[in-house]
C-alpha cells in the first residue's frame, strides 16, 4: 500500500505524551491516526476503525498489550494487520510473549519517531514483495494459498496465524532446504526486526500442532526443511 493517506494506524498507549508525540508525527507523514489508552478500549477500536498497523504498548491498565493482541488477531478483518509492540521492558519472555500471539515487530522505549517511521516504511515493502511471490504452494497434501493466509490439507481449511502461515509458506517453498534459525529470522520477520532465536522455535512448535507432525523436520543443531 503506497498511498499513505490510505494507510490507517492505530496508537495504544496509557502515556498521553507518548500518543500525542506519536500521533502528531504520524499524521505529518500522510497516515490516518486513531488512538485508545488501554487494551479493552483498543480492541473495540481496531474493530471499527480497521487499521492497517497498531502501535501497541504492553504494559497498559485493564488489559495488557499481549492479552489485547491475542484478542485483536482473533478478528478475521485483522489477520494481517501490522502490530508493533512498544514497550520498555527488556526480558526475554516479554518478546518471546509477543511474538507468540501475532506481532510483526517489537520496538523498546524511549521511541525515536523517525526510527519508527522507518519501521512501519520497511514492513510495507517487505509485504509488497510477498505479494509478488507465488501465490499457492501445493506440496503433500496440502495446499498453501498466499491469497487467502488459508490451508487446505486433504479437504479440510486450515487457518494460521499470519507469522505461522509465512515460516510454513517459505519453508514449503523451498523443499528439502535446511534453514537455520537466523535464516527463517531474516526471511520471515526481516533483518531490521530484532527478534530472538526462540521465537522461530515457537512458531515451528505452533504450526506442527496445527498440520502435523510429518511436514516439517528438525535438523538438529542446524535448523529446519520442510520434506
Amino acid at each position: 500500500m503506497s498511498d499513505k493517506q490510505k494507510i490507517k494506524v492505530l496508537v495504544v498507549d496509557d502515556e498521553p505524551d507518548i500518543v500525542e508525540i506519536l500521533k502528531y508525527n504520524l499524521e505529518k507523514e500522510g497516515y490516518a491516526v486513531a488512538t485508545a489508552e488501554d487494551g479493552i478500549k483498543a480492541v473495540k477500536t481496531a474493530a471499527k476503525f480497521l487499521p492497517d498497523v497498531i502501535l501497541l504498548d504492553i504494559m497498559m491498565p485493564n488489559q495488557d498489550g499481549v492479552e489485547t493482541c491475542l484478542q485483536i488477531r482473533q478478528i478475521p478483518e485483522l489477520k494481517n494487520t501490522f502490530i508493533i509492540f512498544l514497550t520498555a521492558r527488556m526480558e526475554e519472555y516479554s518478546e518471546v510473549a509477543a511474538f507468540d500471539v501475532g506481532a510483526d515487530d517489537y520496538i523498546t522505549k524511549p521511541i525515536k519517531p523517525r526510527a519508527l517511521m522507518s519501521r512501519i516504511s520497511a514492513l510495507f515493502r517487505r509485504e509488497s514483495k510477498k505479494e509478488q511471490e507465488q501465490i499457492q504452494v501445493k506440496i503433500k497434501d496440502l495446499i498453501i494459498d498466499r491469497g487467502s493466509y488459508t490451508i487446505d490439507k486433504a479437504g479440510k481449511t486450515i487457518t494460521l496465524p499470519k507469522k505461522e502461515f509465512e515460516l510454513l509458506y517459505f519453508l514449503a517453498k523451498n523443499p528439502n532446504i535446511v534453514f537455520s534459525r537466523d535464516e527463517l529470522l531474516q526471511n520471515i520477520w526481516g533483518a531490521d526486526v530484532f527478534v530472538l532465536a526462540r521465537t522461530v522455535d515457537v512458531h515451528i512448535r505452533k504450526v506442527r500442532e496445527k498440520i502435523g507432525e510429518d511436514y516439517i523436520t528438525t535438523v538438529k543443531g542446524v535448523g529446519y526443511k520442510f520434506d
